[in-house]
């Protein structure tokens, strides 16, 4: 499959799903088990049926490699949606998982022994920079909005630093989840597919552990407001449509990073990945009215930037714009 498919279901998918979910957290910022259970539950229906046929296909991967994938792929899913209680704002967190460029290449270096040019490494630099502006600009203002207790402690900032902790570790997990899933595909071929499925439909019964939470949040979502769906005739709770719509946008959203897997390596994909993060985030402070500073947008700026020298877009671009030029 080409490549460019596979990128627009990540741009289509996976921007209009941070819609969704911005507007799940807006009203219930605990939401963040329901919303990943849903997620896992109709991608491994679909694969159950569609891709695995009842479990009656071959699998092209040992199994025992899958549950060293999906043990990665469900920490990671867990703690990046779990993340949002805990003070951490929908920007920083789009922002901040920019950072996966770094821990891919840090990763990549330690486990892989790979080298990279020094334009690489200065890509790494200026987004670690953009993204420490942005985290201190936050830090500073969780501080400002937060009222000490009488004991002299700050909760929320310690919140805050708890969940910049589980930010961190999802992004070097989310990484070197990547790695592993390259050499799979070299020792066993690619298959996205099957990967997909197994990845969703192994850990479904972790999430007994968080079944109480997601029982009551069920119970809140059905106590929301009705929205009328004039096509199908019928209303329902607002937060069931937008938890529905951010499924199935998930869906299309990781099935285009898991094709892209297939296509090219776990740092072009994180490239992509980033990019849309990206696209996200300006579309979060444009629509939801997000607070966002000048140096928000310069952290951001220093990020994009380092991102495109990450892909060396300078080098493309030049021969184009000298052969323009040439031509007139």
């Amino acid at each position: 499959m080409h490549p460019g498919f596979a990128i627009g279901l990540v741009f289509l998918g996976c921007c209009s799903n941070v819609v969704f979910l911005e507007s799940l957290v807006r009203d219930f910022p605990g939401c963040g088990n329901i919303v990943t259970f849903g997620q896992f539950l109709f991608i491994a229906l679909e694969g159950l049926i569609f891709q695995a046929h009842f479990l009656t296909k071959p699998r092209a991967i040992p199994l025992r490699n899958y549950f060293v994938m999906v043990s990665m792929f469900f920490l990671v899913s867990v703690v990046n949606n779990y993340a949002l209680n805990f003070n951490i704002p929908m920007p920083l967190h789009m922002i901040f998982r920019s950072g996966s460029l770094i821990a891919n290449m840090v990763l990549g270096i330690i486990i892989l022994k790979k080298r990279y040019p020094v334009t690489k490494y200065i890509s790494i630099v200026l987004i670690s920079l953009g993204i420490f502006i942005c985290m201190f600009v936050s830090a500073k203002q969780v501080s400002s909005h937060t009222s000490v207790s009488d004991d002299g402690s700050n909760s929320a900032f310690i919140q805050w630093l708890i969940g910049v902790a589980m930010l961190t570790f999802a992004l070097f997990m989310s990484a070197r989840m990547g790695i592993f899933q390259e050499t799979l595909y070299k020792q066993y071929g690619k298959h996205s597919k099957e990967a997909l499925f197994y990845n969703h439909f192994l850990p479904l019964p972790a999430f007994i552990l968080f079944a109480s939470d997601i029982y009551n949040h069920g119970i809140l979502f059905s106590q929301s407001p009705t929205i009328e769906l004039v096509p199908l005739g019928m209303a329902i709770p607002i937060m069931w449509f937008y938890l529905t719509m951010n499924v199935l946008t998930q869906y299309v959203c990781i099935r285009g990073v898991f094709i892209l897997t297939t296509e090219c390596t776990s740092l072009t994909v994180t490239l992509v990945v980033t990019l849309r993060k990206f696209i996200s985030l300006i579309f979060s402070i444009v629509y939801f009215k997000n607070p966002f500073t000048l140096w928000h947008w310069i952290g951001t700026s220093v990020v994009f930037v380092g991102t495109l020298t990450y892909a060396e877009v300078w080098k493309t671009l030049k021969p184009l714009m000298y052969r323009k030029r040439k031509e007139q």
